[in-house]
């Protein structure tokens, strides 16, 4: 019984998520549906927390200062309103929720960074989009081909019009 719960769960999980870590400054990209348009609103802050990191509940808790006002979002990572999660910044913490950082302001609310390869985190390798972008590209190749073919079969037909053209009017020299 466990198993089968286990596997539908996985099959609603995102194959490509960012590890994400309490103290990492984040850009979260949501889809937001107001009315019949559809937009992507991105939000930027300290991730003060993560739960349930390899479930498919797996969330996030993001936190900024707006005008002075402290504003927090939750996030489910395997969510189909979340498109991109990107990780701007790591911060050195020892702890995995960051309550006090509610209370500090100012220079007192930054955390000592980490260097990390910013490229190489963002870029997480999805195999199911790979597969589907190399099906795609050959099919874009066999299409360009077969019109290549097709334009050399018309150009044939001309060059053959044409020199049927030029020899009859020798002949009527």
């Amino acid at each position: 019984m466990n198993s089968a719960v286990q596997d539908i769960a996985n099959s609603f999980k995102k194959t490509k998520v960012v590890d994400v870590k309490s103290g990492d400054t984040v850009r979260v990209h949501q889809k937001i549906k107001e009315g019949s348009k559809e937009r992507i609103q991105v939000f930027e802050g300290l991730v003060i927390r993560v739960s349930n990191k390899n479930s498919h509940t797996a969330s996030i808790l993001v936190r900024r200062n707006t005008g002075g006002v402290g504003v927090e979002k939750s996030y489910l990572l395997h969510s189909p309103l979340v498109v991109k999660v990107e990780i701007m910044k790591r911060g050195k913490v020892r702890r995995n929720y960051l309550t006090y950082m509610r209370e500090l302001k100012g220079k007192k609310a930054r955390l000592t960074g980490m260097a990390f390869d910013k490229q190489a985190v963002n870029d997480v390798p999805d195999p199911e989009a790979e597969k589907a972008e190399a099906e795609a590209k050959a099919a874009k190749e066999a299409e360009a081909a077969a019109k290549a073919e097709e334009k050399a079969k018309e150009e044939a037909e001309l060059k053959a019009k044409q020199d049927a053209v030029e020899a009859a009017h020798k002949e009527a020299k």
